[in-house]
């Protein structure tokens, strides 16, 4: 008898060493030491009148990266009108501040940075509360932020494909929602987020990974478009540098066990 029980404790007791030595951010999730910020840039529709639909995304982009795992704690949100706001609190909309939150983030997660933007967009780069944040300072705030670490960064804007040139480095994927000469659609004053956050949110819980994710908002986008007889098409942006491409796969969702690609 004694022999019969020896094997079942010397298993229990691997087991609990495998658990004890598996370093914690490993045990949580690929996520759990990564830094992000969310941001609605605007509060109006195309038309001027008042709209939800960029704090809509923020909120909702915000949970949808807690669902895939981000540690809360780690994700800051931002909108032009803050005190709106009370579950959670966001902070208000501001290069700098952004830049602080970033920066302070960055100091104690090792893992890597998201950055969320979802806002109207020009040519010169996309709105953020008064003023027009262009791509030259976008890239400064996320080299000096986060510097080498494995970045995912989203533009939902108008001409967000502008962003690209000056953003691109190896250790980036960078998704837009817009070609550089070409507008989004969906920031009416009825929409509840603009086409290309929808699709974004759309997306993620059937998906894996980041680089399915963003070939899946491009389809999803297209469709949203030539459904509703929208042109010229968007045609959302995605660039994959060369030393985070081979390990986007890595980086997996929570919660996708029942992905479909």
């Amino acid at each position: 008898m004694g022999r019969l029980r020896r094997p079942g404790f010397a298993w229990r007791l691997c087991v609990l060493l495998v658990i004890w030595l598996t370093p914690l951010a490993a045990r949580a999730g690929p996520f759990a030491d990564w830094s992000a910020i969310v941001v609605a840039g605007d509060w109006h529709a195309h038309s001027g009148g008042p709209s939800e639909a960029f704090d809509n995304a923020r909120r909702d982009v915000a949970r949808a990266l807690a669902t895939a795992g981000f540690s809360p704690s780690n994700v800051r949100q931002f909108s032009v009108r803050p005190e709106r706001y009370k579950d959670p609190r966001p902070l208000k909309s501001d290069p700098q501040a952004i830049y602080d939150a970033l920066s302070e983030l960055s100091a104690r997660n090792p893992g890597g940075c998201l950055i969320y933007f979802s806002s109207h967009g020009a040519p010169q780069g996309v709105l953020v509360g008064e003023q027009i944040l262009p791509p030259p300072i976008l890239a400064k705030i996320i080299d000096q932020a986060c510097a080498s670490k494995p970045t995912v960064v989203v533009i939902s804007a108008c001409f967000s494909g502008v962003f690209i040139p000056d953003l691109a480095r190896p250790n980036r994927m960078i998704l837009t929602a817009a070609r550089p000469d070409r507008t989004s659609f969906g920031c009416g004053e009825s929409n509840k987020y603009p086409f290309f956050d929808d699709c974004f949110l759309q997306t993620m819980p059937l998906t894996r990974e980041f680089q399915a994710l963003a070939r899946g908002v491009q389809a999803c986008v297209a469709a949203r478009e030539t459904k509703e007889g929208m042109k010229p098409p968007s045609e959302p942006q995605l660039w994959i540098g060369a030393e985070i491409r081979p390990t986007l796969p890595l980086y997996g969702f929570a919660g996708a066990a029942t992905a479909t690609n």
